[in-house]
């Protein structure tokens, strides 16, 4: 092997670590070049990351913030709350007649047979307990009160013999049963935490803001056609359950159905009930109809047959009697075809201009009793 001088090797050495370090310094700034000239662009949706403007940030309503609001509503008590004894014994038979009112009192009830088949959870759902679906919180604490439909003080079982009398299209039970006592007590422990005159959130039905036409019952039929036929029977006429005494799906018209003085006859009422509950299984937080929808399928049932209520002494006080009252007289001018279809904005807005200097409130849609199943 070749034998260099001394001072050539050093030579060597020095000059292969230099070479060495300026590599280094090369890559050195190679690399902080890159890292501020690409990396502070946004990656492409090519890639993984989303674009951009797909991306929440703390001052747009896009991404997390445009996720549907969760709406907070009562909650009824756990029926494991309901005490021993005595007292528990008729909250749980008050409950039992509520969800399934028939057998005791429809047209093959063992008790009395005095109402058309259906049950009171039909239009108070889950026995009265669910948010924005008639459900009981406020009932019993509201009671006695005041009834701007009946136009005297009201007491609890007046209420009850509204539902029996025209949602069930029957007669009223004995006040003073067994039966009723029980329904009372369910009351007042299905509403044990609310107090007289409290706000309480998801009671009766949503109140859904006017439409500016008509409520039209054919747009309606399509959409009952699509979402509720499957249960309730393109005759309107429901599903009864195994045991043939109750209804698994109740009628929407027809001789079994609620009456003309129902509150579900009210299109406010129908309406936000099935924006919020329909179809079955769903609740206010993930609704499947559009109000138009809700609106228009509420039309349509409501422009089909039923039982008939003779209602000439409801709402004394016309001034008191809800927009949506489908029936006359009225405190305006308005026909009664446009009471039950709408639009209402005219009517809100006449009985705003007539009204207000006299100091008298006019009849808000679906608040007339804080319940709308009877």
């Amino acid at each position: 092997m070749q034998q260099y001088p001394q001072h050539k090797q050093r030579v060597i050495i020095y000059t292969a670590k230099s070479m060495v370090l300026l590599s280094l310094l090369f890559v050195c700034v190679g690399l902080i070049y890159i890292s501020t000239h690409f990396m502070s662009r946004p990656l492409t949706h090519k890639g993984f990351s989303p674009p951009i403007s797909t991306l929440p940030n703390s001052n747009s309503s896009a991404g997390f913030a445009a996720l549907p609001e969760k709406t907070a509503a009562w909650t009824a008590p756990q029926e494991s709350s309901i005490p021993p004894g005595a007292l528990g014994d008729s909250i749980r038979y008050g409950r039992e007649l509520i969800a399934n009112t028939a057998k005791y009192f429809g047209p093959q009830g063992k008790i009395a047979r005095i109402s058309n088949g259906m049950n009171c959870q039909n239009c108070h759902l889950n026995a009265g307990t669910k948010p924005f679906a008639n459900n009981y919180a406020i009932f019993f604490a509201n009671y006695p009160k005041k009834g701007a439909r009946s136009g005297k003080t009201d007491q609890v079982t007046d209420r009850i013999s509204d539902c029996f009398q025209r949602s069930l299209n029957g007669k009223m039970p004995d006040k003073t049963g067994k039966e009723v006592r029980s329904m009372v007590a369910y009351f007042k422990w299905v509403g044990q935490r609310v107090q007289k005159g409290e706000k309480v959130g998801g009671t009766a039905t949503a109140k859904l803001a006017h439409l500016d036409r008509p409520a039209d019952p054919a747009k309606g039929l399509l959409v009952y056609k699509e979402h509720c036929q499957s249960c309730h029977g393109a005759d309107g006429a429901g599903q009864k359950a195994k045991d043939q005494l109750t209804y698994l799906y109740p009628p929407l018209w027809g001789t079994n159905s609620y009456n003309d003085g129902a509150g579900m006859y009210r299109l406010s009422n129908f309406a936000g009930f099935v924006k919020n509950n329909m179809p079955y299984g769903i609740d206010h937080n993930n609704p499947v109809l559009e109000d138009e929808e809700a609106w228009d399928v509420a039309a349509y049932v409501n422009s089909r047959p039923r039982p008939h209520r003779a209602q000439e002494k409801d709402y004394p006080d016309l001034a008191k009697k809800p927009i949506d009252a489908p029936y006359g007289p009225y405190p305006d001018h308005f026909s009664e075809l446009q009471h039950k279809y709408g639009p209402f904005k005219p009517i809100v807005e006449f009985g705003k201009s007539t009204t207000a200097s006299m100091g008298i409130t006019r009849g808000r849609q679906g608040d007339h009793r804080g319940q709308t199943g009877g």
